[in-house]
């Protein structure tokens, strides 16, 4: 998937820039289910910062911030993340949040063993390779400490648009302007290899509805 593997994913970095300016704030305030869960494990954990991949516009990490924890949000759109800075200005956080560009197809630009925390809604499942999974989730185990905890939700081959629409290989498919990469168990079990595999829960979410894994695995100490 080398050369189409790069067009994608200039295509999708365009299509989610003009779909935040499009629609601010597309996916509303509240902070969704996964990330809700997310916060009482991290604080069960003794967690006091979180980094968020795939921010977005931020609800979610406005949310972890709320809730009293450091947050780091990064996403590669700019215009998603200046819409979270500023709603962090007006619900007066931003000085529990930073943000950062970053695509993560490269390594994070954070130090070894920095963050107690990593959650990823839906971030895994865009139009990366397997081998683009594998290498971001080993940066997430790189930046996180003996024992940190990493969160994160894909669509999985249950989906009612898994084998729809425009194939690109590798178990991603484009509907609606939208690739996703459609999770299997040996990959999420593979992506766990090394880790604590604490939970892999089945729910749903939107209109489709769309079925996703909510996973959360734990680094040794």
């Amino acid at each position: 998937m080398a050369d189409d593997g790069q067009e994608l994913a200039r295509a999708q970095r365009a299509h989610w820039q003009n779909t935040y300016s499009a629609h601010p704030g597309m996916y509303g305030e509240q902070p969704s289910s996964p990330a809700i869960h997310a916060a009482a494990v991290f604080r069960a954990a003794g967690a006091t910062d979180v980094l968020e991949l795939g921010a977005g516009h931020g609800r979610d990490a406005l949310y972890f911030a709320r809730e009293g924890f450091t947050v780091q949000a990064a996403d590669f759109s700019p215009v998603g993340l200046e819409q979270l800075r500023t709603v962090a200005r007006e619900q007066g956080v931003d000085q529990r949040v930073t943000t950062a560009v970053h695509d993560v197809r490269e390594s994070l630009p954070l130090p070894d063993a920095s963050v107690d925390a990593v959650f990823a809604h839906m971030l895994l499942c865009m139009a990366l390779s397997t081998a683009e999974i594998r290498a971001a989730v080993g940066e997430i185990r790189r930046v996180l400490r003996p024992g940190g905890t990493f969160v994160y939700t894909v669509r999985h081959t249950g989906d009612a648009h898994y084998g729809a629409g425009i194939s690109h290989g590798d178990d991603i498919y484009e509907h609606g302007g939208f690739a996703v990469h459609y999770f299997d168990r040996d990959l999420v079990d593979a992506l766990a290899d090394g880790w604590t595999l604490d939970e892999v829960h089945a729910f749903e979410e939107g209109d489709l509805p769309r079925r996703l894994w909510r996973i959360t695995q734990t680094l040794p100490r």
